[in-house]
């Protein structure tokens, strides 16, 4: 006999040490995803059941994540009640040790419950330092943290006339790279949120220089395959003055990945994952599995 239950994650990593937020590929050896080490760290809590994650958002390489999300199953035995969220989490987190990679929350969820399918929407924010030669002139908590352009200034008003044409229901194609599954997942997506605004660098009080940061928003409920860095990368382009904003209506337009400028596609390492949202009736347990849950809670001490 065994006790189970269903928990929903959200965890949070620096993506340049991982092979993206899924399990690496088994050829690809001495690389890791998140995924991998997360499983790693459930493992040590020795359940009975082989645990496997269902993360929400399958980031690339490099790309950073300050709240992505996934569900998994753990069963313990008849004497054992599952483990409340707060013990969870600092379990989780001890056994992450040096990894860069940290549980913010847990939530146990319903045994139905998917966290890649029920996602409301997801959140990007890809970071942009302007004025900087190299990457070694940013401060060091910037380090692969942002895309340092030579650029004192880009046009904005363009930028911003460009992105509200992404906003609402459309065929990305010639926004999407080329993948395994380019002919299983419709190229019809709807982005709900495209902006673009100042942001700042982690220590601007600090540091011996401001440094002009831009932010540039997506929100939608998914993306195709590297969409959020070919659409910034596009956008930063009309900002140089590389691309107008009509010719971006016609990349948009061509709907056909062939049509995207060669060389334009923001690096990872400025895209940050900032969200992922539920409905919180999704994510509530019935009745009486709450009423279980507090009652082997309060007799453990576990």
């Amino acid at each position: 006999m065994h006790n189970g239950a269903r928990y929903l994650i959200f965890f949070q990593y620096i993506g340049k040490k991982y092979r993206g937020a899924v399990k690496a590929p088994s050829n690809q050896l001495g690389w890791k995803g998140v995924q991998d080490h997360l499983e790693d760290a459930i493992g040590k809590l020795k359940p009975l059941n082989t645990v496997s994650l269902s993360v929400s958002s399958r980031t690339d390489t490099g790309v950073n994540a300050l709240s992505n999300s996934a569900h998994f199953d753990l069963q313990r035995r008849k004497d054992k009640p599952p483990f409340t969220a707060e013990i969870l989490v600092e379990a989780l987190n001890f056994n992450l040790g040096a990894e860069q990679i940290r549980i913010t929350r847990a939530h146990r969820v319903p045994d139905d419950f998917h966290a890649r399918f029920r996602a409301q929407s997801r959140t990007y924010v890809y970071r942009i330092a302007l004025g900087i030669s190299h990457n070694s002139k940013l401060p060091l908590t910037e380090s692969d943290l942002c895309w340092n352009l030579r650029d004192k200034k880009l046009d904005v008003g363009a930028m911003r006339e460009a992105a509200a044409l992404l906003v609402g229901t459309q065929d990305f194609s010639s926004f999407r790279a080329v993948s395994s599954d380019i002919h299983i997942i419709s190229p019809l997506k709807t982005l709900d949120v495209a902006t673009v605004e100042p942001g700042s660098s982690f220590v601007s009080a600090h540091f011996h220089r401001e440094i002009p940061f831009w932010e540039l928003t997506f929100t939608a409920r998914s993306f195709l395959y590297k969409q959020v860095r070919r659409m910034t990368g596009a956008l930063v382009a009309v900002g140089r003055g590389q691309l107008s904003v009509p010719q971006l209506q016609g990349i948009l337009e061509a709907r056909d990945s062939l049509s995207y400028p060669r060389g334009i596609v923001a690096p990872a390492r400025g895209l940050f994952l900032t969200r992922v949202d539920y409905k919180e009736t999704d994510m509530q347990l019935s009745q009486q599995t709450s009423e279980e849950q507090f009652t082997s809670n309060g007799n453990s001490e576990d």
